[in-house]
């Protein structure tokens, strides 16, 4: 370009051209942006479509396939019923042909069994007689068996009744035995699962054989023991108490009855006796409870016999004592643990001055009195029994009754013949003579503040602590001392009945006080009931054959006649006698039985 040109004007012209340009550039630009945006939402848009005509497809593909698997099934399914049609069509043909044949085949059977029925027809009519024989002589043989069986009970009534006789006229001791059953606490350490089973500790030896006999099964042989009453595992309190309840009437006839349980720790005496086997658990009730044992239904039975007399004639007193260590401690007293001694009377007779007698009305008194001492009965654990006895527990019920007015009315001191109320001789029985199979005592008359005569019979109800081995119970200290006075005063017991049997001229009653306590009872002015309690167990074998053996050792015991209270003179009292003084002891002329 030629020098001296003014170029600012080019420039500019330019510059306005190219930013023109620029702006429809840049105008274009945003116009393709905008399409190249609206294309992609058209794209998204398609390829949405896409997605769904896809997933459409998938459905219909998916939906013909199972029309076509519904229409194969279908098929086959027809071709199923078809053939079975096709069987049902040949099963009909073939009932059909069946059809036809019954009426052949009905008459064939129907002929067959006329025949047969004609065949029975004939062989009953010819056996119709000799049946009727027969139902005859069923008959008369259930007849003749009914007829034995109940000349049975009464032969097997009687040969008690004569048996019970017998005892009476021996004085022989009643002695019954009670096997227990099982219990947790004799498998000792043993496994639950060998609990009873043969060969282990708990498996059952003694069984109950029948009514008057159990066998114990050692490893040598069997061993039978015979005793008046065996009472098995199931027997229920009240059973055992329908075989004692008989004696208890000869306590108000006058005489002594004294009921002892025998047998070792465990083995089941305090609940025979109670019914509880925690002391602290006892509870009296008013109401008689099935578990109840032999004291609350003896003081129940006794009652009921004194209700039905005349009122008033009659009062009971109970006393609870226990033999604790060969001391003699009054469980009603406010301090249990004084000793008393033992009183013997000119006649020999046994008592406990010391002891505090209460007078009783109903069996809840007597039972809250008898609660009252186990209380402080001494008891303590020990490997074979939780709730071992460790003393010797006495409950005696003294009935107190009024004699007959003969007794204390026109009674010349040194005449021994009853008189009437007109001081006429009168005999004790209704036939003219002394009544026969008793023995006759005054030893227990004695008189109230009104002069008038009475008699004392007892009641004594023993629970007897229980023999154990100091190896098998582990006790120590001071219940090895208990243990050691239990098995000496049991052992005791054991020595006096032999010498009973044996007849020595010495019995050993002083050796223990539990023997001394008993004598009257043991030596023949009382009617005795030892009731044995066994253990069955295999771990117990050898004390259950101790306790067996000391049964049968019992029953071999013949005191003699048992004597009956019934005084035979009486002394008259002065009114003004002190009333401190509940009575007093008359001797009196010698009994008729040694007149």
């Amino acid at each position: 370009m030629p020098l001296g040109i003014d170029r600012s004007h080019f420039y500019e012209e330019k510059v306005k051209h190219i930013e023109k340009s620029n702006r429809v550039k840049d105008e274009r630009i945003g116009s393709l942006e905008t399409e190249n945006a609206m294309l992609y939402l058209k794209l998204a848009q398609l390829r949405g479509a896409l997605q769904h005509t896809r997933q459409e497809s998938i459905e219909i593909h998916e939906k013909f396939e199972d029309e076509s698997r519904f229409r194969k099934s279908v098929a086959e399914s027809a071709f199923k019923f078809k053939q079975e049609l096709d069987n049902i069509k040949k099963d009909m043909q073939s009932v059909q042909s069946a059809a036809k044949e019954i009426p052949k085949q009905f008459n064939e059977q129907v002929q067959h069994a006329n025949s047969v029925v004609q065949r029975h027809k004939m062989a009953f009519q010819s056996q119709s007689s000799s049946l009727s024989e027969l139902q005859e002589r069923l008959a008369h043989m259930e007849l003749t068996l009914h007829d034995v069986t109940d000349r049975h009970a009464k032969e097997k009534k009687r040969r008690q009744e004569l048996h019970n006789t017998l005892m009476e006229l021996r004085g022989n001791i009643r002695v019954h035995c009670r096997v227990r059953p099982l219990m947790d606490f004799d498998r000792g350490q043993e496994d639950m699962s060998s609990f009873g089973r043969q060969g282990a500790k708990s498996e059952v030896v003694v069984h109950f054989v029948d009514d008057e006999n159990v066998c114990v099964r050692t490893t040598k042989h069997n061993k039978v023991f015979e005793y008046e009453r065996v009472y098995d595992m199931t027997e229920t309190q009240n059973g055992l108490f329908d075989e004692v309840q008989p004696m208890l009437t000869s306590l108000l006839d006058g005489y002594n009855i004294c009921i002892m349980a025998y047998g070792q720790t465990g083995s089941g005496k305090t609940h025979t006796m109670l019914g509880s086997h925690k002391n602290e658990d006892y509870c009296p009730t008013r109401d008689p409870h099935p578990d109840e044992g032999v004291i609350p239904r003896a003081a129940r039975e006794l009652f009921r016999l004194t209700s039905e007399k005349q009122k008033g004639t009659h009062t009971v007193e109970v006393s609870v004592v226990e033999i604790y260590n060969n001391d003699i401690r009054d469980l009603l007293s406010h301090d249990p643990n004084i000793k008393h001694d033992i009183n013997t009377g000119q006649d020999n007779s046994i008592s406990l001055p010391t002891i505090i007698s209460k007078q009783v009305d109903t069996v809840y008194d007597v039972m809250c009195l008898v609660q009252h001492g186990l209380c402080t009965r001494r008891e303590s654990a020990t490997l074979v029994h939780e709730h071992s006895s460790r003393s010797h527990l006495v409950v005696t019920l003294t009935v107190i009754s009024q004699a007959p007015s003969f007794f204390s009315k026109n009674s010349v001191p040194g005449d021994t013949t009853p008189r009437d109320s007109k001081g006429r001789s009168s005999s004790l029985s209704s036939s003219g003579s002394m009544p026969s199979g008793s023995m006759w005592q005054s030893n227990d008359l004695s008189t109230n503040s009104a002069g008038q005569a009475v008699i004392k019979t007892k009641l004594q109800l023993v629970d007897l602590a229980g023999s154990e081995c100091v190896g098998m119970s582990g006790v120590k200290g001071q219940a090895l001392r208990e243990t050691a006075n239990i098995n000496k005063s049991l052992s005791a017991l054991a020595d006096v009945l032999g010498a009973l049997a044996e007849h020595r001229a010495h019995v050993p009653y002083r050796n223990t006080r539990l023997t001394h306590l008993l004598q009257d009872s043991i030596g023949g002015d009382a009617k005795l009931l030892i009731l044995l309690c066994v253990a069955p167990a295999q771990r117990y074998i050898t004390e259950s054959l101790q306790s067996l053996g000391f049964g049968a050792r019992a029953r071999q015991v013949q005191r003699g006649q048992t004597k009956r209270r019934l005084p035979s003179s009486a002394e008259k009292v002065s009114l003004d006698t002190p009333k401190n003084s509940r009575s007093i002891s008359v001797t009196g002329p010698p009994p008729f039985s040694q007149r």
